[in-house]
């Protein structure tokens, strides 16, 4: 009996190995259509994109990428990017707190016609975690991160989570 807790207990252990990497967890949750960009590259000075922001309004008014734009999610209105990026071979990342919402959207801008997209890979999270810049609602440095949920806020590291 004793082999079979310790067997079931391993087994376990094992099952939860394997989600402790954020590669994991997006490998889980996404298809990987899109290609990912890592925040040290995004945060390049010779990297000029456009960077769209897929998280909820409430996440983005908390915090967002310098220059980010937000299209949501729920709300996603692809007419709406269409007519503020006309060009389709314009260099796009999307972002959400840690890159599945904005694989979604991403897919949804390929299927458009858009050639150059790119999700960021462990999303705002993976960004603060590297120790850039997070901007509020008035444009200003801040610490406070919208971790959007208990579950997915243990991959942020840095910065002051904030929930609704």
């Amino acid at each position: 009996m004793r082999n079979f807790f310790l067997s079931f207990s391993l087994f376990i252990g094992l099952l939860s190995c394997s989600q402790d990497k954020l590669s994991d967890v997006l490998k889980k949750y996404n298809r990987e259509n899109i290609p990912y960009i890592t925040a040290q590259e995004l945060a390049m000075p010779k990297t000029k994109a456009i960077i769209l922001d897929s998280r909820e309004s409430n996440e983005f008014k908390v915090s967002h990428l310098r220059n980010a734009i937000h299209v949501g999610y729920d709300d996603f209105n692809l007419k709406g990017v269409k007519n503020t990026i006309s060009n389709k071979d314009t260099l796009i990342v999307v972002y959400c707190s840690i890159g599945v919402r904005s694989e979604d959207i991403a897919e949804e801008l390929k299927k458009e016609g858009y050639t150059n997209v790119y999700n960021l890979f462990g999303g705002i999270f993976e960004w603060k975690n590297n120790g850039f810049k997070i901007y509020d609602s008035s444009n200003n440095i801040t610490e406070n991160i919208h971790a959007y949920s208990e579950e997915w806020s243990k991959w942020l590291l840095k910065g002051k989570k904030i929930y609704d």
